[in-house]
């Protein structure tokens, strides 16, 4: 027996959520009368999540969870997942409840007409500040315009991806991951389902400016070469300004019959063509700094420890679990 769902769920520190987590999601599964399975992603936590989840995997043989041996960060506890999850439909979904998981159901409905990925599309975002909401609307705006693949719209990683699109997804190994162009790049038949997202359980946000920054900066070296095209054409600008300055200052020096005096002109335009000629290398060490990382070949995560499940296929015994029970019972093989 094999599940036809995966939940994968990345946490790091959300000792305060993950009880009322387990509680919405098993609620909202059992009702699909199917089976699945959710694992989830323990990235590095301290608070004393890595206990509360090993005790839920323990009471319920449906979870698995995979203990990282530190924090590598979201997108890579959410490919750890991936590589992980049996199931015929896999959906992402963060930890916070800002994505309800009662809105799952709907990807589903979406899944079984066909298409191969459903992302859950944002209409509204309860509890979240003007600054974030306007940085974030403006972020997946560039994105859409600048990158080689149409990411959609104010989509997150939530969302469903059918089985073939994440074999696919697997093969992708890249260091620096934006999982969201990298589902867009795969291609396949895609739609997006509204919803309304909620403030924040409880504890308090994971991706603070400085990370949101990061991911976008990974979005945009992963997918595009504008930022190197920029800097191209700054170099023709500054160039052609320099061909237009030198006839001009020929002119004034004729009509006027004085030298320009003093080095302030000359110090000002070497300050400049110097801050072009740095933000150039800078761009191109970016780039070049990913090639780098892709060289070293590193593994993209260290799983310190994985529990196991009753779909575990490496289990010398597997369990099957009687799913109309909704995990209070467990029966042997064969047993009726």
């Amino acid at each position: 027996m094999k599940p036809v769902y995966s939940i994968v769920i990345p946490v790091f520190n959300e000792i305060e959520v993950l009880d009322t987590l387990y509680s919405r999601m098993t609620t909202m599964l059992e009702k699909l009368n199917e089976p699945w399975e959710i694992i989830l992603i323990d990235d590095g936590s301290s608070d004393g999540s890595s206990e509360t989840m090993r005790n839920l995997s323990e009471r319920d043989p449906r979870i698995r969870v995979i203990f990282f041996s530190r924090n590598f960060g979201h997108q890579i506890a959410v490919t750890a997942g991936m590589d992980h999850a049996l199931g015929d439909a896999i959906v992402v979904i963060d930890a916070d409840l800002q994505d309800p998981p009662e809105v799952i159901p709907e990807l589903i409905e979406k899944w079984r007409e066909g298409y191969e990925v459903v992302f859950a599309v944002r209409q509204e975002r309860e509890g979240e500040t003007w600054f974030k909401k306007t940085t974030a609307s403006l972020f997946y705006r560039l994105i859409y315009k600048i990158t080689d693949v149409k990411i959609p719209l104010d989509t997150g990683d939530f969302r469903l991806y059918d089985r073939k699109v994440v074999d696919v997804m697997k093969k992708m190994r890249e260091k620096h991951r934006f999982l969201r162009g990298m589902s867009s790049w795969v291609g396949y038949r895609q739609i997006g389902v509204p919803y309304n997202r909620a403030k924040r359980f409880a504890g308090s946000t994971k991706y603070p400016f400085k990370k949101m920054i990061k991911l976008a900066w990974n979005a945009i070296t992963g997918f595009s070469y504008v930022p190197l095209q920029l800097a191209m054409v700054l170099g023709f600008i500054v160039a052609l300004l320099s061909i237009v300055m030198i006839p001009i200052v020929i002119i004034v020096r004729l009509s006027s019959g004085n030298e320009l005096l003093g080095q302030a002109t000359t110090l000002i335009s070497t300050l400049f063509l110097g801050g072009v000629q740095l933000i150039c290398l800078g761009i191109l060490g970016e780039y070049v700094g990913r090639i780098y990382d892709e060289v070293k070949d590193r593994p993209l995560y260290v799983a310190a420890d994985i529990t196991k499940s009753v779909y575990d296929p490496d289990s010398g015994n597997p369990r099957n679990f009687d799913q109309s029970s909704k995990g209070e019972k467990e029966v042997e093989n064969g047993e009726n």
